[in-house]
């Protein structure tokens, strides 16, 4: 068991497939009845890479337009990626929202990183009470810097108000976690509520 005393203090939460249930798929499955043709789509059209470009801060203003001239066929599911993306989030991931209810509980300080477009943010985040008592979200498509680029963790150090050692990060990805490790923070690689509780525990942030 680690030492208390080199215990994070803070939590920092990315959003999608941590809090939220994310995928590109939701939205799509609706639209295109056959399951070949549907992953054909996601594999080339509107592609979690492609998708990344907006996280990155490029607009959906420049992004649509330019996919729609690639496949001009696709030009409306093209757009129902703009216009409907609440529809790739549906639900929650199972048991997150009650672990951070109890941290809120425990006084916990509460933050947010998230790779995240600029353009859909606002309809997002008016949507989750989750979010309230969080003392501030870095959001790459606003920063325009995505994770797991280091840029993206020094601004939100600053943001914070925290030295790095004080900041416990969960995220789904071991890249993203990997460079906030580099820069001194705690990490965990989500899978689960239950993965996650226990660490919490281990650390001395849930009882």
């Amino acid at each position: 068991m680690p030492d208390v005393r080199d215990n994070p203090t803070a939590v920092v939460f990315d959003i999608g497939r941590v809090i939220i249930q994310w995928q590109l798929r939701y939205l799509f499955e609706k639209l295109i009845e056959d399951r070949a043709e549907l992953d054909w789509f996601l594999a080339n059209v509107v592609t979690e890479q492609w998708h990344h470009q907006h996280d990155e801060g490029r607009p959906l203003s420049e992004m649509v337009p330019e996919r729609i001239a690639e496949y001009p066929d696709h030009a409306d599911l093209i757009r129902a990626y703009a216009t409907r993306f609440a529809e790739t989030y549906p639900e929650h991931v199972p048991g997150t929202l009650d672990i951070i209810a109890r941290l809120k509980t425990h006084g916990v300080p509460l933050f947010g990183l998230s790779n995240f477009g600029a353009d859909f943010w606002d309809e997002f985040y008016t949507g989750q009470p989750v979010f309230d008592g969080f003392g501030d979200i870095v959001v790459s498509g606003h920063e325009k810097i995505a994770k797991p680029d280091p840029a993206i963790y020094a601004i939100a150090e600053a943001r914070f108000g925290l030295p790095p050692e004080q900041l416990l990060f969960i995220d789904d990805k071991a890249e993203n976690i990997e460079a906030a490790i580099a820069r001194g923070w705690h990490g965990h690689v989500f899978t689960d509520a239950a993965n996650l509780e226990a660490d919490l525990r281990t650390r001395g942030l849930l009882t």
